[in-house]
């Protein structure tokens, strides 16, 4: 069974009572579950980590490559900023899904670059948690191909 680290960066743990007429009122624990919902029906197990610190989510990038066999994150703001978190990940040469629950290109013009989207699979943006469920469904679809 296939295991897929989960990564939520900064400020997510806010979710729900941030920006609600961005981000809305889903919080962090109700995508998670979502996503464990999701998970089970696709016949593989998520592993999910919120941080507000850069060098955690390095870490845990870092530590997926013997763990799992995806990543799926949304970096937050560390989207716009982190060539660590960019180099991380092509450093572990797992397949990973950028998620967004806003759509970073209708938002500030800082939003629209990503240093991550080079180097992953895709990237989903703006439904909402929706994103997080779409983004799950196309990774697994991935691996299930690639095995």
């Amino acid at each position: 069974m296939s295991s897929i680290l989960v990564l939520h960066g900064p400020n997510l743990n806010l979710l729900g009572q941030r920006e609600p007429e961005v981000y809305g009122f889903t919080n962090l624990e109700d995508i998670n579950s979502l996503l464990e919902e999701e998970a089970k029906k696709l016949n593989v197990v998520i592993a999910a980590l919120q941080s507000n610190h850069e060098g955690v989510l390095v870490d845990a990038i870092h530590t997926a490559r013997h763990k799992h066999q995806g990543i799926l994150i949304n970096a937050g703001a560390y989207t716009h900023t982190s060539v660590a978190l960019r180099d991380a990940l092509t450093a572990v040469m797992l397949p990973a899904v950028e998620v967004h629950i806003s759509n970073i290109y209708q938002r500030e013009t800082f939003r629209h670059h990503s240093y991550i989207a080079p180097v992953v699979l895709g990237q989903i943006s703006g439904f909402g948690a929706e994103s997080y469920r779409l983004g799950l469904q196309a990774l697994v679809n991935y691996l299930s191909k690639s095995s």
